[in-house]
C-alpha cells in the first residue's frame, strides 16, 4: 500500500480511537487527545525519543497563542453580562431595526457576541435575552433563537482573536485584516440563508416547547446601563485596532519603529489586553465597582473556561504530530491527484475532524496541521486557505457534540428538533460558507 495512503489510514484510525474514547468509554476530552495522539505518533513510526517533545510543542504552542485570549475573551464576555452592556446591545439594535427586522438585527447581535467571546458564554447571555425579545413580542421563541445563534456561530468560527481562525491565521501566515474583509464578505450572505431563510424550510418551528431551563433574562433599569457606544465599542476593541495596525503596516517601512509599534498595538494579545482594561474601567469602576469585586467577576470567568482552554490546547498534540511526522506532506503528495480545489479538501478535512470530535477550535488546529502544506503546493490564497478550514469547523454535529447538547439540554427539544433546528443551520453555515469562499476564490489569488 502506497505509503501516503497509508498515513492518511493512521490518521483517521486515530481520530476513530479519539472518537471511541470520548463517546464510548466517556473518557476525558484531554486525555482522548493526548492517547490518540500517541497512536499516530507511533503508528506512523515517529522515533520515540522524539515523542514527548513534540507533544510538548503540541500543548506549548497552542497555549502559548491562544491562552491569553481565551481567557481575555472570558472576562470581557463576563463584564459585559455583569454591567448589563450585553442588554444594552440588545435593546438597541432591536429598538433601531423594530420588529419586522428583528431577524436581521439578531443576526447582527449574534455576530457580535460570537466574535467578542467564547461561544458558549455567547450562546448564555443572548440566549435569555432573546426569550425575552420573543415573549415581548408574542413570537415564537426558536423563530428568533435561529438567527442568533447562526450569527454567533459564524462570528465565533470565522473572526480573529477567537481560538479556531486564530490558530489558523498564525498557522498559514494569513493576513489578519484580510480575512476580517474577506470573512465579512462571506458571513453575510451565510447567515442570512442559515439563520432566516432556512426557517421556511423547517416543519413544526412555531411549536417547538420551551423546557426550564433557560428563562427570560432579568433586566436592569435601563439607567444602570453603560451607553450603547460604550457596550459595542469594547468587545469590537480587538477586531479594530489588528485591523488598523494592518492597514497601517501597508504605508510602514518593515523595519522602522513605527510599525514594530503597530504590530505592538495590533498583536492579539497586545490589543484583547487593552480591550480587557477598557471592560474594567467602563464596566467596572466606572459603575462603582472597586477591584475586590472587579476581580471577583475575572476570576469567575477564568474558572468558567480553564477545561476548555485545557482541551484546545491538547488539541495541540495531534497537529503537532501529524506536523513532525511529516504527514500534512504525505497527504497532499496523496490528494494531488485528486481533481478537486485544495479548498474544497480543505473543508472536507474540517468538517470530517469536527463531525468526530466535536470540537470546533479542535478541529481547526488539527485540520492546519494537515492542510498547511496545500498553501504552497497548490498555491492557495492563506486567506481562503482559513476561512474554507473555518467554515469547515462550523458543521453539522451529531450528539456527542458539545455544541449540540448546549442546544438540545438549554431548550429541553427532542434529538429530532435539535437535527432539525441547529444541525440544518449549522451545515447551511458550513456549506454556504464554502460556496461564498470558491466565489472568492475565482477574483483572489
Amino acid at each position: 500500500m502506497p505509503v501516503d495512503l497509508m498515513a492518511l489510514i493512521w490518521v483517521l484510525v486515530g481520530i476513530g480511537i479519539l472518537v471511541f474514547l470520548i463517546v464510548g468509554l466517556k473518557i476525558h476530552n484531554i486525555l482522548a487527545l493526548l492517547i490518540s495522539g500517541l497512536f499516530i505518533a507511533f503508528a506512523e513510526g515517529m522515533p520515540i525519543d522524539k515523542i514527548v517533545t513534540t507533544i510538548q510543542k503540541g500543548v506549548g504552542g497552542v497555549l502559548a497563542t491562544l491562552a491569553l485570549i481565551v481567557v481575555f475573551g472570558a472576562i470581557i464576555g463576563k463584564l459585559m453580562t455583569e454591567s448589563g452592556a450585553s442588554q444594552r446591545i440588545a435593546d438597541t439594535i432591536v429598538a433601531k431595526m423594530g420588529i419586522d427586522k428583528l431577524p436581521f438585527a439578531l443576526l447582527i447581535i449574534g455576530t457580535i457576541f460570537g466574535m467578542a467571546m467564547f461561544y458558549e458564554v455567547a450562546f448564555l447571555i443572548t440566549v435569555p435575552l432573546v426569550i425575552s425579545i420573543a415573549k415581548e413580542a408574542k413570537i415564537p421563541y426558536m423563530r428568533l433563537i435561529i438567527p442568533t445563534v447562526a450569527g454567533a456561530t459564524m462570528g465565533h468560527s470565522i473572526f480573529p482573536p477567537q481560538p479556531g481562525p486564530m490558530a489558523l491565521v498564525t498557522t498559514f501566515h494569513a493576513d489578519i485584516s484580510q480575512v476580517y474583509i474577506f470573512g465579512l464578505i462571506v458571513i453575510i450572505p451565510t447567515i442570512i440563508c442559515s439563520g432566516v431563510l432556512i426557517r421556511r424550510f423547517i416543519p413544526g418551528l412555531d411549536k417547538m416547547p420551551l423546557g426550564n431551563v433557560m428563562k427570560p433574562a432579568e433586566r436592569k433599569p435601563d439607567a444602570e446601563l453603560p451607553s450603547f457606544g460604550i457596550s459595542i465599542l469594547v468587545p469590537l476593541l480587538p477586531a479594530i485596532l489588528m485591523i488598523c495596525a494592518s492597514v497601517t503596516k501597508l504605508f510602514l517601512n518593515s523595519k522602522s519603529t513605527a510599525y514594530s509599534i503597530a504590530s505592538f498595538f495590533g498583536s492579539a494579545e497586545i490589543s484583547m489586553l487593552l480591550a480587557v482594561l477598557a471592560a474594567m474601567f467602563f464596566f467596572g469602576y466606572r459603575r462603582g465597582q472597586n477591584g475586590t469585586q472587579i476581580t471577583a467577576q475575572m476570576t469567575s470567568a477564568i474558572e468558567g473556561i480553564s477545561n476548555v482552554l485545557l482541551v484546545i490546547a491538547a488539541g495541540g498534540i495531534m497537529k503537532e504530530v501529524i506536523i513532525d511526522a511529516g504527514i500534512g506532506a504525505k497527504i497532499v503528495d496523496l490528494v494531488g491527484k485528486i481533481p478537486v480545489s485544495p479548498l474544497i479538501l480543505a473543508w472536507l478535512i474540517t468538517v470530517l475532524i469536527r463531525i468526530l470530535t466535536g470540537q470546533g477550535a479542535v478541529a481547526a488546529i488539527t485540520a492546519a496541521g494537515i492542510v498547511a502544506p496545500m498553501i504552497a503546493a497548490f498555491n492557495v490564497s492563506p486567506v481562503l486557505m482559513v476561512l474554507a478550514c473555518a467554515c469547515g469547523s462550523n458543521t453539522i454535529t451529531l450528539m456527542y457534540d458539545g455544541g449540540f447538547l448546549l442546544f438540545q439540554q438549554s431548550f429541553g427539544i427532542s434529538l429530532k428538533d435539535t437535527f432539525k433546528t441547529w444541525g440544518a443551520l449549522e451545515f447551511t453555515n458550513s456549506a454556504v460558507g464554502l460556496v461564498m469562499v470558491l466565489l472568492l476564490s475565482i477574483f483572489v489569488h
